[in-house]
């Protein structure tokens, strides 16, 4: 029975991976700064902290046996949005944790590292980071290597993760599930750009599997590689007439990518149990239900949400503080 802290865990991904843990024999404490959210709900020993704040972040370190670090601005607009800000989260706080921490870490990083690439792309392939998000990933690998760590090279999350934590609907599958119930139209920009996709649960999964095993190193994680165009086919069941408008012009996200989760079938039998189905029907039914009072609020998109923060100078302060 290990001490399990998750640092980053009261949000999208962490709010799944608290779920499966609690189906788990080990002890549990999350360390959070509530950065989209106003309070954590969870029956689960919980510390309001930034990982900047190493002087609080150290003792719970020297508590915990296994670490899943999840703390970082996620994605390419909210990193753009201040990257030294974005560096200071995601890169020099989890080296700073790293050499002060000696136990098991296991940690996102993203297959926005692989950039633009035609191949079937596994972990061995040439990186070629396209942002400032992809970037602070690619430096927290490096930190990360050769130590007792695994690193998961997601596949764009979707669906939901938990019944507490922040929805998403800033992540392609989970936006033209809403823009289909609410518009009736969706719009891709041009679109032959392939994604690994990967069920927000499932990731959760992965990462609970591995509290206890002695693996190590860098695995994909996907369930499918699906061509952006090709996502409204998806839809089409619940919304036959749904509207989709392509357009050609070139978009300023230019990542292409295909991956191979092999490596992690083999080490340790990932298996994925839900489809991109599957999460546009629970996305669907949540929304229908008119869970989300506002779901144009700045709350629901990391990059709007980071923005609004930078500019109020709220994530300054707390490097300050």
């Amino acid at each position: 029975m290990a001490n399990v802290l998750i640092v980053g865990g009261g949000g999208y991904l962490g709010g799944a991976i608290t779920d499966e843990l609690r189906k788990t024999h080990h002890n549990l404490r999350v360390y959070d700064a509530l950065l989209y959210e106003e309070r954590y709900l969870k029956e689960i020993p919980f510390v309001l902290g930034d990982v900047r704040d190493t002087e609080l972040l150290l003792s719970h370190l020297d508590w915990a046996d296994v670490v899943i670090w999840l703390a970082a601005l996620v994605g390419d607009g909210a990193c753009a949005a201040n990257p030294a800000i974005s560096w200071e989260i995601n890169k020099d706080a989890l080296a700073w944790a790293q050499s002060h921490f000696h136990g098991r870490i296991l940690f996102p990083s993203t297959c926005s590292v692989y950039g633009a690439n035609d191949d079937l792309l596994d972990e061995n392939s040439s990186l070629n980071p396209l942002s400032v998000y992809a970037e602070t990933k690619v430096s927290c690998e490096k930190e990360l290597a050769g130590k007792s760590a695994m690193v998961f090279r997601l596949g764009t999350l979707f669906g939901l993760g938990d019944a507490y934590s922040r929805i998403r609907l800033d992540l392609v599958i989970n936006i033209l599930t809403l823009k289909a119930l609410r518009e009736g139209k969706v719009q891709i920009f041009g679109g032959d750009q392939y994604r690994p996709v990967l069920h927000v649960r499932d990731a959760a999964k992965a990462f609970v599997m591995n509290i206890d095993t002695d693996h190590s190193g860098v695995y994909n994680l996907h369930t499918e590689n699906v061509r952006i165009r090709d996502l409204p086919e998806y839809l089409r069941p619940t919304y036959p007439d749904l509207q989709v408008d392509y357009t050609e012009a070139s978009f300023e996200d230019s990542r292409n990518y295909k991956v191979t989760s092999d490596k992690a079938i083999k080490a340790f039998g990932f298996t994925t149990s839900y489809s991109i189905s599957d999460g546009i029907s629970e996305m669907r039914d949540f929304l229908v239900e008119n869970r989300i009072k506002d779901v144009s609020h700045p709350r629901y998109s990391n990059a709007a949400f980071v923005s609004l923060l930078i500019d109020n100078g709220d994530l300054v302060k707390l490097s300050e503080d």
